[in-house]
This record gives structure tokens, sequence and C-alpha cells, in this order.
């Protein structure tokens, strides 16, 4: 079974058929620029250009960095336009999209979903916390396999700032910071407060940054937790978000 995901973060829309059966992309993936400033209106156009790319007439699941309640109103718009709380997103999306059946959702929350059920998080019990660690810090808490939805996990404060403007991959790309450093003195110290808070048995590292786990990984320090690289990658945003367009 084959449903269309998308994944809009706050550098790019990227989507593409997905194979539910695998857990895994149908295609290789399509990838826009987001638009800047990041309007409601502009990124369902990138979102448009993303699903025409493939010809696709069916069911699209669509992630969205912040809070999404009842599966298409926007709450929260951290790295998008403002102009996006208060949004139907799905009504929106819908009508960009000709009409085709939409689901929204949080952008972590579905990257966790995927990973839970295909990758680095399954048949794991207890508390499982996926991070994914890109433009901003998002967040996915699992208990028990059940997700606790829009946990907003980046936005914990953190030597007086947003976590995520403190430990994100963009952090560590705008002060010049060395994968060590980054890791030892800002992932580090992140995830001692998340898991302070928590007590995961698990920590999940997704985002882009999970393609080079090995750069970072070993240099944290401090946490009880078991930490490891998302195994869906970068992917996972889009898997997810195929799987809650088909009720999963």
């Amino acid at each position: 079974m084959q449903i269309f995901g998308v994944d809009i973060g706050g550098s790019g829309i990227k989507g593409a058929p997905v194979d539910l059966d695998k857990g895994d992309l149908a295609q290789e993936r399509h990838k826009v620029l987001t638009p800047h400033p990041a309007t409601p209106d502009a990124v369902a156009d990138g979102v448009r250009q993303v699903v025409d790319h493939f010809g696709w007439t069916g069911p699209v699941g669509v992630t969205f960095p912040g809070v999404v309640t009842d599966g298409a109103t926007i709450r929260t718009a951290a790295n998008v336009d403002d102009s996006w709380i208060d949004t139907d997103a799905r009504a929106l999306l819908g009508e960009r999209l000709g009409g085709l059946p939409v689901t929204v959702v949080n952008d972590a929350d579905a990257a966790g979903v995927a990973e839970m059920h295909f990758g680095a998080g399954r048949d794991r019990r207890g508390t499982v916390i996926l991070l994914t660690l890109g433009t901003g810090i998002g967040s996915a808490v699992f208990v028990d396999g059940v997700l606790v939805p829009n946990t907003e996990l980046g936005h914990l404060e953190l030597d007086g700032h947003d976590a995520e403007k403190r430990a994100s991959s963009k952090a560590r790309e705008d002060h010049d910071m060395t994968w060590e450093h980054w890791a030892v003195h800002r992932v580090s110290k992140y995830l001692a407060h998340v898991e302070m808070l928590f007590s995961p048995e698990l920590f999940i590292i997704g985002g882009g940054v999970s393609r080079k786990a090995h750069k970072f990984l070993p240099h944290i320090e401090g946490i009880k937790a078991e930490i490891v690289p998302a195994q869906l990658q970068n992917n996972a945003g889009i898997v997810g978000a195929a799987m809650r367009a088909a009720g999963r």
C-alpha cells in the first residue's frame, strides 16, 4: 500500500510516495526550498509542487513544524511565518491540492511514529523520546508505544534561551561549533535537562544530523538513557506523515 508523505521543514519541503508495508520511500523523494517568508500560501504552493512532481492523486499526509490540533489547526509556528497560527492547514492544503484528502501532523510526532513502528523504537516499551535536531528541535514522546502529541520540548528553557536556539543543528552551524563542542556543551546539557524531567529509557536522535551520528553521539556525556540515531534518518517525517494519512 502506498500513501504520499510530505515533510515541511524550516529549510526544505520534501515528499514522496511511501510503501507502508516496508516503511520506506517507494520513489526517490523530491524537495523544494521552503519559501521566505514561509507564509501559508507560499508553503502550500511548495507542497503542491512536490505532490505534482509525482502526479499523485490519492491521500496525502503532511507534517508541520509546530503544534497541530485535530489534524488540521496550527497553534504554533516557531520556524515559519506567524500567519500560520490558527490556520486550518488541512483545508488550505486540500484546496491547493485540488481536493485531495489531506492529514496534517506535527513533524516530530510523524517522525516518532515512523521510528517506533519501523525504526529505532520498534518493540521498545517504557518512555521513549525522539528529538529532531534541525532548524529547530522537535520532540515526540511515547509511553509504552503510545504517542503524547505536540510536546514541543525544543522550547524548554536552556541557559535563558529556547533550547532550540542553543542545541539545534542550526545553532551549531550559526556559531561555527565543532561537532565535539556542540555535543559536549550544548546537546549533552539539553539531553540532561530532558532526562531530568522525563527519565526516558531511550533517546532517538533524528533530523538531518542523524546521518552524521558518528560525529557527535560518541561525545555526548552524562546521560543515563540509551541514545541512538534514527534509523529512517531524515525520511522519518515523510514516512510518518503517510502513516497518519493511512490512519496508522
